[in-house]
């Protein structure tokens, strides 16, 4: 069975190796939703990317609390691999694909209640509300196919196969741009274009890789995928559910800590929650590019941690430190000469390319500050120390959160961004002091 396995040292080299096809798919990640924005942007009215703005955030919010169906696969299946365990891989699939499901028709039924906090907590116009509330009842409908696009990507990273699942997004982010073009541009439907954009894509990729990773587990494993009894067994089910538990209260507080930015700018107007949500497409771009090098890390520390290889968990996270780092300068280098030219690309209303110009400064130093928690979460998820990613980022974001409102009245749209990048090095810093924790597994 062709299998593949970690060179006992793992080098820069093979890290940039492997990232590779991710910073490819992760080009097209960030892509819809500047493509999503500049659709909205270059509307009659800004009512249009501000509804676009916070429903997608919203949803975003909702869907990332989930983001345990990738990352939990992930360090399950590299860790699965180490120890040679090859029949354990397609029940983790089922596992997490069942646990999809029931997820997706909860959110699908709490529909209405979405809608409601959202127009409780940000007092939209009614126009602006009307539109929430069309983006939303679409998008719902596509948390399954999202879901099940979450543990393939988790799949494959976890088998170091990264151009299979970079393959997915690449797949997923085009037809979502093409089907948006489509819909907002050919079928004047507006926000309701770019929703069904994403429901049509997910699930025509969901399909097209359900099946060839079903034909792929038989090939390459020598198993065929299906229900048995010990698809819920008692033990793997207890380890499943408290890795994606942990995990998904973690990344409800991530989500939230994105939200609270277009929150706190719908607090010194309304224009702001536009502005934000034009620079967080920088913040999107870099974490997409720097993150290749963290789920690269996610499957590297799986597999030593189920061999036990101390030595070449330690060689290959300080390998791929260094190289996030100076590829978040180069990030900030390039936003430096072509920040003007993104935001005009996404939006050619004069008012929101002015103030967007005011803030560029911050986006441009972040990447290199923020690439630090990237690789932490990497390295945490694939060692499936799930607990102490909670537990860093309760304590990150209550501390982000309590600044944060403070700095907003004192000064601005600045004391946003000045708290978010405080948000980045506290998140850097509470993973570094759970770290030797990692280290006893080996």
């Amino acid at each position: 069975m062709s299998v593949s396995t970690y060179p006992a040292k793992i080098s820069k080299l093979h890290i940039f190796k492997l990232s590779l096809p991710i910073f490819f798919s992760n080009i097209a990640i960030p892509l819809v939703g500047i493509i999503d924005t500049g659709l909205m942007g270059h509307l009659s009215s800004e009512k249009f990317l501000i509804s676009t703005s916070i429903s997608a955030t919203v949803i975003t919010l909702i869907f990332w609390s989930f983001g345990f169906l990738r990352m939990g696969t992930t360090g399950l299946i590299s860790q699965s691999l180490g120890k040679g365990d090859y029949r354990e891989q397609p029940l983790i699939i089922l596992r997490n694909l069942i646990l999809a499901l029931f997820i997706s028709l909860f959110i699908i039924l709490f529909k209405p209640l979405i809608i409601y906090l959202i127009s409780f907590f940000f007092k939209p116009s009614s126009d602006v509300l009307k539109l929430i509330n069309d983006y939303i009842s679409i998008r719902v409908f596509s948390a399954p196919a999202e879901f099940c696009i979450y543990i393939l990507v988790g799949f494959y990273l976890g088998i170091q196969k990264t151009y299979i699942s970079s393959s997915i997004a690449i797949l997923f982010s085009l037809l979502n741009i093409f089907f948006s073009i489509f819909f907002v541009n050919e079928l004047n439907l507006n926000v309701k274009g770019v929703a069904y954009g994403s429901l049509v894509a997910s699930y025509i990729t969901s399909i097209i890789f359900l099946i060839f990773t079903y034909l792929y587990i038989i090939k390459k494993f020598k198993v065929i995928p299906k229900i048995q009894k010990n698809l819920m067994n008692a033990r793997k089910i207890i380890k499943l559910f408290n890795v994606n538990f942990d995990i998904f209260i973690r990344t409800i507080l991530l989500t939230f800590a994105f939200l609270w930015i277009t929150y706190l700018g719908s607090l010194i107007g309304e224009k702001y929650i536009a502005v934000n949500s034009i620079l967080l497409q920088f913040i999107v771009i870099s974490a997409f590019f720097l993150d290749a090098y963290a789920f690269s890390i996610e499957g590297i520390v799986g597999y030593n941690v189920g061999r036990r290889s101390q030595k070449s968990f330690l060689n290959a996270i300080k390998n791929s430190f260094q190289l996030s780092f100076f590829s978040g300068i180069a990030i900030s280098i390039l936003f430096i000469f072509f920040s003007k030219d993104i935001i005009n690309l996404i939006t050619d209303l004069d008012i929101l390319r002015f103030f967007s110009y005011k803030y560029i400064f911050w986006v441009i130093i972040i990447p290199p500050i923020a690439s630090f928690c990237y690789q932490f979460d990497g390295i945490f998820i694939g060692a499936t120390q799930t607990k102490e990613m909670r537990n860093a980022m309760l304590i990150t974001v209550i501390t982000y959160l309590l600044i944060s409102y403070k700095l907003t009245f004192l000064i601005g749209n600045h004391g946003i961004w000045v708290s978010f990048l405080f948000f980045m090095i506290l998140r850097s810093i509470t993973l570094l002091f759970f770290f030797p924790k990692i280290l006893k597994k080996f």
